[in-house]
């Protein structure tokens, strides 16, 4: 194996879910050449990527389904930041996660969206039509945090995103377009 395929195959590794650019940008190499050693590690089975909420992401053969599809979405701050409430608190309420976090309930909804449909998080309601979020399964949820740092790029997309839902929450008011909860 050569050197460079190496390299990309550890990073892969010690970064499980890892974007494409953040395997160029991380170990300095040309789109092409990433793209060429990905494709010969790929090929021989040594790495795997998966397409999941519109980004392929690279990981070894060590993970199940569930794991790839929890770290996918763990890779995300908000995601992150959202788990890891509801592992603090073990039964929240939606509207708790929104005024804890900072960010409008529409924001954490779509989120919620992408946990539970990934089954990290579980939505329940009691007799009453109220909604608490737990986690699915805490432990292995817990385990995946503390092995996974996002990366910057991940941070900046997701902090875009919620100045744009601030923008969009402040322009909403403004104009009286905002419905009542």
């Amino acid at each position: 194996m050569s050197q460079v395929r190496r390299r990309i195959a550890e990073y892969v590794r010690s970064n499980p879910g890892v974007h494409f650019s953040a395997i160029v940008r991380e170990l300095d190499l040309a789109t092409g050449q990433t793209q060429y050693h990905l494709r010969k590690l790929l090929r021989r089975g040594e790495v795997t990527a998966e397409e999941r909420h519109g980004q392929t992401h690279y990981f070894d053969d060590g993970y199940d389904d569930w794991e790839r599809a929890a770290i996918t979405l763990l890779r995300r701050e908000t995601d992150r930041a959202i788990v890891a409430l509801v592992l603090e608190a073990e039964s929240i309420a939606p509207d708790a996660i929104a005024t804890r976090l900072d960010v409008a309930r529409s924001t954490v909804e779509w989120h919620l969206d992408r946990l539970t449909e990934e089954r990290v998080l579980e939505k329940r309601y009691d007799s009453k039509g109220r909604v608490t979020v737990v986690a699915v399964d805490p432990e292995r949820t817990r385990t995946l945090l503390s092995t996974l740092d996002p990366g910057v790029a991940d941070r900046l997309v997701d902090r875009f995103t919620r100045l744009v839902d601030g923008a969009m929450t402040v322009d909403d008011v403004d104009s009286g377009h905002l419905d009542s909860e």
